[in-house]
């Protein structure tokens, strides 16, 4: 039998396992959320790079998000929820739980492999989420419905979702922001990493979605546009508050290979080929930032 990934002490399993205890734990906070945005990188490299190939360029960009996430003082594991949209995302999750001691870095070694919990592609057997889903666009939905749960239940939980760009071109992402807006979920707050990459291409190619932040508004939601590779303004942006009850959209703006320059430009960034000397070219740029 294979044997569960190990969470430091917390049991590892998926949506929603172990999450009802009593009271609310205190949120994990990370000093420098750029060097830990770095070591996210580095740790999915090293996964990613177990295959040769996988859904790297995802890390790249959205590495400052989870940092923020994860180690931005923001969610309390084991108490607020943790939706993850697009599930191909998985190996940055991963990445960013080991770094905050969530998830145990031996851990990090089973990715993508036969049996692992740590699949390329996120589960409901996958730790530490609340919510992921393969059909994207899908996760919003279930995300407002924790968000409600929690008002019926009268807690003080939040409700993380993030969300790729590309899903914006789904209706139902639209319906769901309607009914938020409509119940006022002001304890919901949706990140988008908008990094204009899908698997058909550049997002802009396939589908119009500018002005997005003026659509979320319109939809009736604070939304707010800030650097995607920028942690601490990702972080004060998720902590901002406001008088209205409004459910919370923070864009973030991001490049689909992190500002990578040991990446060609011309890389595929939704699914990266990761051949040794790419690998080690990549290893080098990002132990240099943190020398």
């Amino acid at each position: 039998m294979q044997k569960r990934a190990r969470l430091n002490g917390k049991s590892p399993g998926g949506c929603g396992d172990g999450r009802l205890r009593a009271g609310a734990p205190a949120p994990v906070r990370v000093g420098d959320l750029a060097r830990l945005a770095t070591r996210i990188r580095l740790h999915a490299v090293h996964m990613v790079g177990i295959q040769g190939f996988g859904y790297l360029g995802q890390a790249l960009s959205a590495a400052e998000i989870f940092a923020a996430l994860y180690g931005g003082g923001l969610m309390r594991p084991g108490w607020d929820r943790f939706c993850l949209s697009p599930a191909h995302y998985a190996v940055v999750h991963y990445a960013a739980a080991a770094e905050v001691g969530l998830l145990h870095p031996e851990a990090l070694k089973s990715y993508g492999r036969d049996g692992t919990e740590l699949e390329a592609i996120s589960t409901e057997r996958t730790p530490l989420l609340d919510l992921t889903c393969g059909s994207l666009a899908q996760v919003i939905s279930g995300a407002i419905g924790f968000a409600l749960a929690s008002r019926y239940a009268k807690d003080d939980r939040r409700v993380f979702a993030l969300l790729s760009d590309g899903e914006m071109e789904e209706g139902q992402t639209w319906e769901a922001a309607m009914f938020a807006a409509h119940h006022a979920l002001d304890r919901l707050a949706v990140v988008i990493d908008a990094n204009n990459s899908q698997v058909d291409g550049q997002v802009n190619s396939v589908t119009t979605l500018e002005p997005l932040a003026d659509k979320w508004r319109a939809f009736g939601w604070r939304a707010l546009e800030v650097d995607g590779h920028d942690a601490d303004a990702l972080v004060a942006s998720m902590q901002s508050t406001a008088s209205e009850r409004k459910p919370l959209v923070v864009i973030g703006r991001t490049q689909i290979l992190g500002g990578l320059k040991s990446v060609p430009a011309t890389a595929d960034g939704h699914f990266l080929k990761l051949d040794p000397a790419l690998k080690a070219a990549v290893i080098a740029e990002l132990e240099a930032r943190l020398a």
